[in-house]
C-alpha cells in the first residue's frame, strides 16, 4: 500500500487512473450484488435500486432503465444547484452501474433466501461503495438527492438520506410485505458498517490517555520499550486546579497488554483512559 501511495502521489495521471478503475470495479460489484442478491428476493434497500427493484415487480420496468432515467436527471440536477464538483467520476460511475445491472440481468439469483439476500446484498452494495469512495466519486442517485434537500431545507445531510431510503423502505414494505421492509433495514444497516470497514481497513489501534504522576518514567518506558511516541498535553486537574499533564499514546492492537502493562509497573496509581481508534495516519502507522 505505501508503494502504491508513493507512486500515485508522484504520478498524478495514475492517481486519476486508479481512481477511475475503483469507480468502475465498485459499480460493477454493486450491479452484480443487486441482480444476484438484492432484486431476486426483493429486498429494497433504499436508493434508486430500492426504487427500481418496486418498480420492476408493479410494472415490470427493467431496473436499468429506471436506475438511469432517475440517475442521469439528478446528477444533471446535482451540477445545476450543487455546482460541478462531482466530476467524470461520478458521472462514470451513474452510468456504468445502471450499464452493469442490465449486462447480469440474466444470472441466476445465487440465492432465494431473502435474510440471506439481505445480508450479503447489503455486504456487496458496502463494499462496492466503499471502494467507489476510495476513487473519490460516487455512484449518484438519491444521495444527490438528499444533498439538494439539504441545501435549500436547511435539514442535516443525514436526515436527508434517511428520510428518503425510508420512504422507499416503507415503500417495500407497502408494495411486499412488512417482512420484506424488515430486510431492507437490515440490507441497509450491513452496507453502513461494510462501508465503514472499507473506508477505515480492518486494523484496529487503540489511542491510550495516560494522566500519572512519574511522566518522565512512563514516557521513557513508552519511548524505549514499546517504540511509540508519545505527546504531552497541557490540562488542570478540575478538583486542585493544578496542571496535570496527559500523555497521549497510539499502539497497535497487539501492543496494547504491553502498555498496559507498562504504566501498571511504573506506576500502579496512575490514570489511563483507553479508546478505539478506527484509523492511524502517520509515522509507524498507516500512510496517507
Amino acid at each position: 500500500m505505501n508503494i502504491l501511495s508513493n507512486l500515485t502521489q508522484s504520478n498524478p495521471k495514475m492517481r486519476i487512473a486508479i481512481d477511475y478503475l475503483l469507480v468502475l470495479i465498485g459499480a460493477a460489484i454493486i450491479g452484480l450484488t443487486f441482480n444476484v442478491f438484492l432484486l431476486p428476493n426483493q429486498v429494497a434497500s433504499g436508493g434508486v435500486s430500492g426504487i427500481s427493484t418496486i418498480t420492476k415487480t408493479v410494472l415490470g420496468w427493467e431496473p436499468a432503465y429506471v436506475q438511469w432515467a432517475f440517475n442521469i436527471p439528478l446528477f444533471i440536477a446535482g451540477v445545476l444547484f450543487l455546482g460541478k464538483q462531482f466530476g467524470v467520476k461520478t458521472l462514470a460511475g451513474t452510468i456504468f452501474l445502471p450499464f452493469i445491472v442490465f449486462l447480469t440481468k440474466d444470472l441466476e439469483p445465487w440465492t432465494n433466501d431473502a435474510l440471506l439476500g439481505a445480508l450479503f446484498g447489503g455486504i456487496g452494495v458496502g463494499l462496492g461503495l466503499g471502494i467507489v469512495f476510495r476513487g473519490r466519486a460516487s455512484t449518484g442517485g438519491t444521495d444527490l438527492a438528499a444533498q439538494i434537500i439539504n441545501k435549500y431545507t436547511g435539514f442535516t445531510l443525514g436526515r436527508c438520506v434517511v428520510m428518503i431510503d425510508g420512504l422507499i423502505v416503507l415503500a417495500a414494505a407497502i408494495v411486499f410485505d412488512i417482512e420484506k421492509g424488515l430486510y431492507a433495514l437490515i440490507a441497509l444497516y450491513v452496507t453502513s458498517k461494510t462501508i465503514d470497514l472499507i473506508q477505515v481497513g480492518f486494523g484496529r489501534s487503540k489511542m491510550a490517555m495516560i494522566i500519572t504522576d512519574k511522566q518522565a518514567e512512563v514516557r521513557a518506558g513508552i519511548l524505549n520499550k514499546i517504540d511509540r511516541g508519545v505527546t504531552k498535553l497541557s490540562a488542570y486537574g478540575g478538583f486542585t486546579d493544578h496542571e496535570r499533564p496527559v500523555l497521549m499514546c497510539v499502539v497497535d492492537q497487539s501492543e496494547f497488554t504491553k502498555l498496559k502493562q507498562l504504566v501498571k509497573s511504573l506506576d500502579p496509581s496512575a490514570f489511563v483512559v483507553v479508546m478505539d481508534a478506527a484509523e492511524v495516519l502517520g509515522e509507524g502507522f498507516k500512510r496517507a
